[in-house]
């Protein structure tokens, strides 16, 4: 095949003995791979790359002077889109996994094998060329205000927000393609509600399959994927299709991937990258069409750096990735929401619709929503649930301090920072009008709401406010005396 995806970008081999330099170049070559670098000298490589830029790199591990597990910290550090695949010539598992935990993409050992060296050659410059697009499509359209070109295929995400609308923009960009989708975010934004819409954008007729991989061991991933043949097991009196076959022709949404088991992350990658899968208890693999979306609300990266992420796999599954705000960061979204989660409670308990009060919104803006969209509808349906009137009161969006006194829905550890003084501490009144201006501000210039947020009565709040000369209105503005 020819090196059409990189053809102005050599691929540059390091290796200090000339013999393996020169077979290695005449492989290569015989597969149409034509723009090549050599180097035998380790010390020569980072003044090359310094000033020329290279498509991928083969680093032997064992070489005078400087060795190529210590090269490559400093390549994967500097160069971190370039894949690094080492060659080894010894049987050291410890050392090839220390290489592969340090950012190598992967290896090879010696004697090299040809099939074997152009595979990784090759899965290697995908990758790296489904990185950069990724990047270049990201770049264009966080440059850009732009929406879906068919909203119906999000009717499920109620949104007006930019950084929403231009992933549904970015899904339907992706929906042709056949590669892995990642979607990335905290637990409760939406992850399952964006698989469905790349499902529906990319046009496929087959179903659409969740499964949460998440608490499974090996077997039951294994049974659950890829189903089993009768007598595979005690138990097995008959056969079980697996969820792989249900999404043949659709695609198959794997939910908490990053706490797959290795050998269970071993099986995905076969699945990845042959497109095969063998039920339990056969000796016959089948192929599947299924395209894979994955999603985690852990940060995978840092789980490849950890060790307990296979590197490989997590180069398969970003071949796009999506990675959805959480609801603290679009809170222009709450008077799209509140609405529509107050109807269906509702319907739901058999209520009429509740007209919803303004300073609801701004007390929810004053809580960080650790579960997000999913917590918010959660305590929408509790709240309408314990309705009695005709709007949707803010008693039950309080919750009962130390002392007994009632406190707003407040941000509890993640994200709180600690109050920082200048080198003159203030005066506990200094301390005390901030407090109430900063209430107010929150609050729009509501006393009632603002005492709430501070966790006071609302003729305390109004009795300081007029002692030092406040004024709510101009607060809530955000506007303060002599300000411009």
């Amino acid at each position: 095949m020819d090196n059409a995806l990189y053809p102005d970008l050599p691929i540059l081999h390091i290796d200090d003995d000339q013999g393996v330099v020169t077979a290695v170049e005449r492989t290569l070559r015989l597969h149409n791979y034509n723009n090549l670098l050599s180097l035998t000298d380790s010390r020569q490589v980072r003044p090359l790359l310094d000033k020329t830029e290279v498509a991928l790199i083969l680093l032997d591990i064992s070489m005078p002077h400087l060795r190529g597990d210590q090269l490559l910290r400093e390549l994967t550090s500097d160069f971190p889109e370039v894949p690094v695949i080492m060659v080894t010539a010894t049987d050291a598992l410890d050392n090839v996994v220390e290489c592969m935990k340090h950012g190598a993409f992967d290896y090879i050992s010696k004697p090299l094998e040809s099939a074997r060296l152009l595979s990784a050659i090759r899965v290697g410059l995908e990758i790296r060329e489904l990185r950069r697009e990724n990047v270049a499509l990201r770049e264009t359209r966080r440059s850009q205000v732009v929406g879906p070109r068919r909203p119906g295929l999000f009717q499920e995400s109620l949104t007006a927000n930019q950084v929403m609308l231009k992933i549904f923009r970015y899904v339907e960009d992706i929906s042709p393609s056949s590669q892995p989708v990642m979607i990335s975010g905290e637990t409760g934004v939406g992850k399952e509600l964006v698989a469905r819409s790349v499902h529906r954008a990319s046009g496929r007729r087959g179903a659409f399959v969740a499964v949460n991989v998440a608490g499974l061991d090996e077997n039951v991933v294994a049974d659950t994927l890829f189903g089993h043949v009768k007598g595979a097991f005690t138990g097995a009196d008959t056969a079980r299709d697996g969820q792989v076959r249900r999404a043949s022709g659709g695609s198959l949404f794997l939910d908490e991937i990053g706490d797959l088991n290795e050998r269970s992350q071993v099986k995905l990658l076969r699945l990845l990258q042959e497109k095969e899968y063998v039920p339990l208890g056969s000796d016959h693999p089948l192929e599947t069409d299924a395209r894979i979306i994955v999603a985690s609300n852990r940060n995978i990266e840092q789980l490849v750096e950890k060790g307990t992420f296979r590197r490989d796999l997590y180069f398969r599954i970003c071949a796009h990735q999506i990675d959805l705000p959480p609801l603290r960061q679009r809170f222009g979204d709450l008077k799209l929401l509140v609405p529509h989660f107050a109807r269906e409670a509702a319907q739901e308990f058999g209520r009429q619709e509740l007209l919803i009060p303004d300073e609801l919104y701004a007390l929810l803006r004053n809580y960080s929503f650790p579960g997000n969209i999913r917590e918010l509808r959660s305590k929408i349906f509790d709240a309408v649930s314990r309705q009695q009137g005709v709007v949707l009161g803010m008693s039950t969006f309080v919750r009962k301090g130390k002392d007994g006194g009632r406190r707003p829905l407040s941000f509890e550890g993640e994200g709180q920072e600690r109050v920082r003084f200048g080198p003159a501490l203030p005066s506990m009144r200094e301390v005390r009008c901030d407090l109430a201006r900063e209430a107010l501000h929150r609050s729009g210039g509501n006393v009632s709401l603002a005492a709430r947020l501070i966790g006071i009565t609302r003729q305390s709040l109004s009795q300081f406010v007029r002692q030092h000369q406040i004024d709510p209105r101009q607060e809530g503005a955000g506007v303060r005396p002599g300000s411009a």
